[in-house]
């Protein structure tokens, strides 16, 4: 099976890459959102209100995925697994762009950061957040609310309630996301020039964490 059609919300339609692999379909929930360039294969399954980015691959030809309600995986990430492992992401889980997860588990309200790599029976506790650019190795149990950084991953420290409600507000704001998606995202052809008072997005204030560290300090 190749490209097929999903009609989402009012008159939007999207083509998704959907491929079945030994006759195992993927499923993906209907108020879930999947960007029509990523790529689903096999025994994936994508609960209530998550996100799935543009170029997102996720590989259920080996093991199976699980992407649990509220959870984003963004653009370009990567998602596998060997035979007869699950690679799970829990509820209102966060994984950054281009993230690598191999045979993982995410835990609930937990952050993979951009360009991460979670590698193996890896455990990421409950609101824990994996740093940009880290490579956790195999077998690491991660417990909950601290920050794993560095090449290995190691743990730095414990996390602060403010981080945490950070994270918190940022999974918040890509569940908001899947709606604005669904209601509106749709293929047109570009403008030529830019208009007069051009509008920008009106969405929650949320800043990179460094700001809002700043703005506390200032």
């Amino acid at each position: 099976m190749g490209t097929y059609r999903v009609v989402t919300r009012g008159s939007i339609v999207n083509e998704l890459k959907v491929y079945a692999i030994d006759g195992i379909i993927p499923v993906v929930d209907p108020s879930a959102y999947v960007h029509p360039s990523a790529v689903l294969i096999g025994d994936v399954i994508i609960e209530a209100d998550c996100y799935i980015g543009p170029c997102a691959c996720l590989r259920g030809d080996f093991g199976r995925l699980i992407i649990k309600r509220g959870a984003n995986v963004q653009d370009t990430c990567v998602m596998h697994g060997f035979p007869g492992t699950d690679t799970i992401i829990e509820q209102n889980g966060h994984i950054g762009h281009g993230a690598v997860l191999h045979g993982c588990h995410i835990g609930y309200n937990a952050m993979v950061g951009m360009n991460a790599v979670v590698m193996d029976n890896v455990v990421v506790g409950e609101a824990a957040i994996v740093a940009a650019s880290a490579f956790v190795k195999a077998d690491m149990s991660i417990p909950p609310r601290v920050l794993v950084a560095g090449v290995p991953g190691k743990i730095i420290r414990e996390l602060t309630t403010d981080e945490i409600n950070w994270k918190t507000r940022g999974t918040a704001v890509y569940q908001d996301l899947v709606k604005r998606s669904l209601n509106t995202a749709q293929m047109v052809d570009p403008r030529t020039t830019v208009e007069a008072n051009r509008r920008r997005m009106q969405l929650s204030n949320v800043k990179p964490l460094a700001d809002t560290k700043r703005d506390r300090t200032d």
